[in-house]
Parts: C-alpha cells; sequence; structure tokens
C-alpha cells in the first residue's frame, strides 16, 4: 500500500492507505476525525466538506492519495482551541442547526465562500452557493442568516 503524507489541521500525518481509500474515510477512521461526515456516498449533500489547499471540495469524492503533499482543514481544525471559528459561533448564536449532521460540511462552505466572495454576500448569493450542500431539518433560514452574521464577523 502507498504511503500518504498530508497537513491536516496543522499537524503533519502519514500513512499507508489503500489506493482506494476515500479522503473521507481517512480522516474518519485513519485520523478519528469524525466531524466530517458521510451523508449520501454520491457528492450530493455536503455533509463531507473539508478544504484542500484552502479550497472546499466534498472529500467523499476525493481519494486519499489524491492529497499528497496536501493541506487539509475540517471542521475540528476551524476553531482556536476553545475559541469557536467566527461562523462556528455565528451558527451557534443564529441556531443554524437542528439534527446538525450537515452543520460542518454547511460550515465550511460557508468559510469558503466568504473567503472567496467576502463579507458582504447577499442571501440570493449565499442560497446560490448552498446548492450543494442539503439540510434536511431547518428549511435553511437560520444557516443564511447564520452565514450572514458569520461572514460580517470574519472580515
Amino acid at each position: 500500500m502507498p504511503k500518504v503524507s498530508m497537513t491536516v489541521n496543522g499537524q503533519a500525518v502519514s500513512a499507508n492507505v489503500d489506493p482506494r481509500t476515500l479522503l473521507v474515510e481517512y480522516l474518519r477512521e485513519n485520523l478519528r476525525l469524525t466531524g466530517t461526515h458521510v451523508g449520501c456516498d454520491t457528492s450530493q449533500c455536503g455533509a463531507c466538506v473539508v478544504h484542500v489547499n484552502g479550497k472546499a471540495l466534498k472529500s467523499c469524492t476525493m481519494l486519499a492519495a489524491q492529497c499528497e503533499g496536501a493541506s487539509v482543514t475540517t471542521i475540528e481544525g476551524l476553531a482556536n482551541g476553545d475559541d469557536l471559528h467566527p461562523m462556528q459561533e455565528a451558527f451557534r448564536e443564529h441556531h443554524g442547526l437542528q439534527c446538525g449532521f450537515c452543520t460542518p460540511g454547511m460550515i465550511m462552505a460557508a468559510v469558503d465562500l466568504v473567503n472567496r466572495l467576502g463579507k458582504d454576500v447577499d442571501e440570493n448569493t449565499i442560497r446560490h452557493e448552498l446548492e450543494g450542500n442539503l439540510c434536511r431539518c431547518t428549511g435553511y433560514h437560520n444557516i443564511v442568516k447564520a452565514i450572514s452574521a458569520g461572514a460580517q464577523s470574519m472580515g
């Protein structure tokens, strides 16, 4: 089995992995970073979104081997110790979750959205950008409010 080395949440990691191992499996099973969720296995729900080299990607569509030398950030890597990332705090403050299953992917997608488009994103832009992230509980209203507030805090 080939050895794969990458940086995950600021820590250098490496392991021998089956070439068919998906990044989401590597994160959850090898590194025990279970905040990245497996929702659909078909790249439709967005529960598995992580940042690879600063870009939001669905980890169920990437092989771990494709991340050789990459920098990967998961939901666990956003907070600064006990201090939540501004987007995480906004989701908490604005009740942007119910069951919480989609929340890590939503937050990772939201951080990417603000990093790409800036803090002054409007509701329509937020809703359009979230098309690849599904929530089965909230109806998105509070998620959009949380992203808007988080964007202002990140700016």
